[in-house]
């Protein structure tokens, strides 16, 4: 028995690429004719929440090879047709007759690609919130956090198709594109996993980081397959697995009417009789889910939506700082 993602809403459409890089003050004002007062409500939420968090969690951290607005010397690379000329070290060159540049500490740091599941299943909820909520959240932390830091990275949501997305950028004021991409309300889609970690691996050519924040009620055999595209490009990975409670629990009593989201049916049954063999689905789902990405050399959390979003940038930072290791 598999576990059966929980329910919701869906619109087809091209792919919105947003390129915009003001504040997040005029982007609330150039996007006010396009976006509902809900989905500005939601951008001004989103900035709050991240900021307040981030700090937080920053408050007492001591500088690491990660933290820090430094502009330390850290290593040479060869000149390419292209780079500014003016960033040569000559005293090398008069050395070794070759060209090559100085690099300083944040050029050194990964571009960070954070991937938003926006399906149908996604917006299930017990609570307060449902997963796409909590998905974005946790985006939109670590949107703040990159750029805080000035990396480079970029956001998109899918589903189907990379619906939405915000390009690579290193600015802080490119907070306000990002939030504007979260603010988009998920579509009644399907997932194509594979397709959009093939397009993700096709157009990242340069090393980085991917960021997938998905509840993963799809093919997984599809998921890994497109997940070991971006490690054999050299790419890390990162995956949160973002559940509510109730998935996990399953805690439902009495009779209940189960609605599944992506054309999945309906259900009308005593939750007792199935909470055991549910459970043990889930737990395998969650096993396997492990299984795999140690496999893959993947680094995999699971979330819970009633998680503090903390958590979730604890878990980044261990990933961040433990990444040499790896390679």
């Amino acid at each position: 028995m598999e576990p059966v993602p929980g329910w919701m809403v869906r619109d087809k459409g091209p792919i919105h690429f947003l390129t915009c890089d003001n504040s997040l003050a005029m982007a609330k004002s150039e996007l006010e004719q396009r976006l509902s007062p809900e989905a500005l409500a939601r951008i001004s939420r989103l900035e709050v929440e991240a900021r307040h968090v981030v700090e937080g969690f920053l408050t007492g951290l001591h500088r690491s090879p990660f933290f820090g607005q430094s502009i330390e010397f850290v290593q040479h690379r060869e000149y390419v047709p292209g780079d500014d000329i003016r960033r040569i070290d000559w005293k090398v060159w008069s050395k070794t007759d070759k060209y090559y540049l100085k690099l300083y500490e944040e050029e050194t740091n990964l571009r960070t690609t954070i991937l938003v599941d926006g399906s149908e299943s996604m917006l299930f909820r017990s609570g307060k919130r449902n997963k796409y909520d909590s998905a974005c959240s946790i985006a939109a932390a670590l949107a703040y956090l990159l750029l805080r830091q000035q990396d480079a990275v970029s956001v998109s949501v899918f589903d189907e198709i990379l619906r939405i997305r915000a390009p690579s950028r290193s600015a802080q004021q490119h907070l306000g594109t990002i939030l504007s991409v979260l603010a988009v309300e998920p579509t009644h889609s399907k997932t194509d996993v594979y397709g959009i970690l093939r397009k993700v691996a096709d157009e990242k050519s340069q090393k980085g980081m991917v960021v997938l924040i998905s509840d993963f009620f799809t093919d997984r055999d599809d998921l890994f397959k497109g997940l070991k595209l971006l490690r054999q490009r050299g790419h890390d990975v990162l995956l949160f697995h973002i559940l509510d409670d109730e998935e996990l629990d399953f805690t439902f009593a009495g009779t209940t009417r189960f609605e599944g989201l992506e054309e999945t049916g309906t259900l009308t049954c005593d939750p007792k009789s199935l909470r055991e063999g549910y459970q043990q689905a889930m737990q395998a789902f969650l096993d396997d889910m492990r299984r795999r990405s140690a496999q893959n050399i993947i680094d995999y959390q699971v979330i819970r939506t009633s998680a503090p979003l903390d958590a979730a940038l604890r878990y980044y930072m261990n990933h961040r700082l433990g990444m040499g290791a790896k390679h």
